[in-house]
């Protein structure tokens, strides 16, 4: 039997139950313990998961020290610190998107990382998606030629529908239109989980970009509450790629008729993909051969691939860095910096990037 690696979830709220759902699946995993700085909350988050142990601080955990890797789903300005505490100790680490809220803070935690030697590996969840996985292989594999174009974009609508919830009076959902309460509006939101999108499956980073980001008026004063409406809520991007190809990345909010959807079509010289996900499905159509005369989309099978949580379970066994890293994170998180500098000089710029995108550090089994 392979070895066990003993886990502990930093951080009770939010995704946690779903790392402990997900991790406690896993035939090479042990969660061994749940960290908050609500002890309280750590010891229900422990009980209701079939936890041995509960810590109330980080500190408390790692003077503990019986544990081989964490998973970091602490609030995103605590990733920083928490995980330089965790890389010291020597253990490996699974944040949460994004790593860090900006690209210096982001560039210390994967120096740190490396310097350790320590396995890490970012939770970007759209990786998860089958779809975007085989639009990779066949970008990789030359079958639609060398990238011209690309049309991506987010779109969630719960500033215009109730389906999540009331965001007039949901903490959840007010705190996302405040920067004063940490959020860098939907770029900072789901930008990243698009782009990464757009990359990983071009191969390709993105070289320059313009971006345009706006603001609506959403109530009186500009704010309920606490809550100052501050944010970008939606956000159009020009983009050029490594290679020179053009496209178009867009996200909002405000998109009626779209409850969490993402999609990438991907234009090369000899066929196109065009792919859709949300957080529970995804499906792949091409266009190549015969089909380019007639402009004809067929539904392509993609076998399943495993989540995040096995990615990393996978790369802790072979004592290797997954994919997607800290450095890739840091990437994206550049591009997300460099946007709003964009919007804010209206004009383009260069991100410095290099070409490829990297795909797993080593082989997973899509059958497990």
């Amino acid at each position: 039997m392979s070895q066990k690696h003993r886990l502990i979830i930093l951080g009770t709220g939010g995704i946690a139950a779903r790392h402990a759902e997900k991790f406690g699946e896993l035939e090479t995993i042990e969660i061994v313990a749940a960290v908050d700085s609500n002890l309280e909350r750590a010891i229900t988050f422990a009980e209701a998961h079939g936890i041995a142990k509960a810590f109330g601080s980080l500190e408390e955990a790692i003077g503990w020290g019986a544990f081989d890797a964490a998973v970091n789903s602490t609030p995103d300005n605590v990733h920083k610190p928490t995980t330089l505490q965790l890389i010291a100790a020597g253990k490996h680490v699974f944040c949460e998107k994004p790593l860090a809220v900006n690209y210096e803070d982001a560039m210390a935690m994967v120096e740190a990382a490396e310097a350790a030697g320590i396995v890490n590996m970012v939770n970007l969840t759209y990786r998860n998606a089958h779809a975007i996985q085989r639009a990779r292989e066949m970008v990789d594999a030359g079958e639609i030629g060398p990238i011209r174009h690309v049309d991506a974009n987010y779109l969630q609508s719960w500033l215009t529908g109730k389906h999540w919830g009331d965001w007039r009076t949901e903490e959840r959902w007010l705190w996302r239109l405040s920067a004063s309460h940490g959020s860098k509006g939907v770029l900072g939101d789901i930008g990243i989980h698009i782009i990464d999108f757009v990359t990983f499956g071009t191969g390709l980073d993105i070289s320059e970009l313009q971006a345009r980001m706006k603001t609506f008026d959403k109530a009186e004063g500009g704010a309920i509450g606490p809550y100052r409406f501050d944010v970008n809520d939606s956000v159009a991007m020009t983009v050029e790629l490594a290679n020179g190809a053009l496209g178009v990345i867009h996200m909002s909010r405000y998109a009626t008729g779209n409850l969490n959807d993402l999609h990438l079509t991907i234009y090369g010289e000899k066929g196109a993909l065009r792919i859709w996900a949300n957080q529970f499905d995804s499906s792949l159509h091409v266009c190549t051969g015969p089909n380019i005369e007639t402009a004809t989309w067929e539904l392509t099978p993609c076998a399943a691939t495993p989540r995040n949580e096995r990615r990393f379970a996978e790369a802790l066994s072979a004592g290797l860095t997954g994919d997607p890293s800290f450095r890739r994170a840091a990437e994206v998180q550049k591009t997300l910096d460099l946007c709003f500098v964009s919007d804010a000089e209206k004009r383009m710029l260069p991100t410095g990037l290099g070409t490829t995108v990297p795909i797993e550090a080593q082989d997973i089994d899509r059958t497990a």
